[in-house]
């Protein structure tokens, strides 16, 4: 037995690596479930699902390859796995697991050249972040960095290189998740040179219960949606752009929709003038200029993954709806019968 999984093991290591391309250009990766099981899907453009690989569990998000038909599907965060999928196959070529002690986040990025995957993850006790670095020419682990804050969830490569981290601030108890600092929890908004450096950092001292949760890139600015742990009577934007070395801008919307998103911005996304954040509580998503100003809301309940998709938006719901998302509205693309997840992950 150990000798024919030792032989399939290099079998599966030396099969040649096939592109995106190969297997029919997908535009974006989807976790999603059908009747009681879970699926990794790669969808269209116009939300035609090209492939479809099960999954042990719920997924959270996904990290897609620079190069190679590869994704690391990871766990509903906390989680601890990671499944290295050749999607081309269909095969799982490696199933992750962080260090013990330590959860996954939900979240993780690859270096520009692919040879580099990294991770968000907590310390399970006490939350403290980490971000992982593991080698993907056999996904070997590395090494960890810290990631200067508690909870990090979603991490961002710029094109540059330098690395994004949306550290949420909510400590987390590790078995239930229940919360455990919401009176005194610090999210921030952390800039990591190549190597790990600290290179810039921003909270929000008077808005310090919104939790800074996911992100979306354009150039060198950075989206950041939040989900509010305060009061829920009292109005706060769930929207903010950043670009290092410059002071945040909230994002605001009218103060008749002050309440639409219910506290709650579950993705967000990105074009070069355009800014997208989704409610599946409010049942609605929200458009704001590059400037930070209000567009447009549209409705539809359980709204909640968003993607760019060339100069405009694509988002999904837990319904099993594929949307574009425009500033005039909603125009479906596609419906299944999969229940999408959080998120909608573009690929390129």
């Amino acid at each position: 037995m150990q000798r024919r999984t030792f032989l399939a093991s290099l079998a599966a290591s030396l099969a040649p690596r096939l592109t995106w391309a190969d297997v029919g250009a997908p535009a974006f990766l989807a976790a999603g479930k059908r009747g009681e099981e879970f699926f990794l899907h790669g969808l269209t453009t116009t939300g035609t699902s090209l492939f479809r690989i099960p999954l042990p569990g719920r997924g959270h998000a996904a990290a897609a390859h620079p190069m190679r038909a590869e994704a690391v599907a990871f766990a509903r965060r906390p989680g601890t796995f990671a499944l290295v999928i050749d999607c081309a196959r269909g095969a799982i070529r490696h199933r992750l697991t962080p260090p013990e002690g330590m959860q996954f986040n939900g979240h993780g990025a690859y270096s520009a050249d692919g040879s580099l995957l990294m991770t968000s993850e907590v310390v399970a006790e006490t939350s403290e972040g980490r971000v992982g670095l593991w080698d993907t020419a056999r996904y070997s682990r590395l090494t960890d960095w810290p990631s200067h804050g508690i909870g990090p969830h979603e991490i961002k490569r710029l094109q540059d290189g330098r690395l994004a981290v949306a550290n949420g601030g909510i400590r987390t108890d590790p078995v239930d998740r229940t919360k455990l600092n919401i009176p005194d929890m610090r999210p921030n908004l952390t800039l990591l040179a190549e190597d790990g450096t600290l290179l810039d950092q921003i909270e929000l001292p008077d808005l310090h219960q919104n939790s800074i949760r996911h992100l979306a890139l354009s150039g060198d600015r950075i989206a950041f949606a939040m989900q509010w742990e305060g009061d829920p009577a009292e109005p706060v934007p769930q929207l903010g752009l950043w670009t290092p070395g410059s002071a945040p801008i909230l994002c605001t919307p009218p103060e008749a929709q002050a309440f639409t998103m219910q506290g709650y911005a579950g993705s967000v996304a990105a074009t070069g003038d355009r800014f997208l954040i989704t409610s599946p509580k409010g049942g609605a998503l929200m458009l704001f200029d590059a400037g930070g100003a209000h567009i447009a809301t549209h409705h539809r309940p359980d709204l909640c993954g968003a993607a760019t998709a060339g100069a405009g938006f694509t988002v999904t719901d837990g319904q099993g709806a594929v949307w574009s998302a425009s500033d005039d509205g909603l125009t479906s693309l596609a419906t299944d019968k999969t229940q999408w997840d959080n998120h909608l992950v573009a690929l390129g």
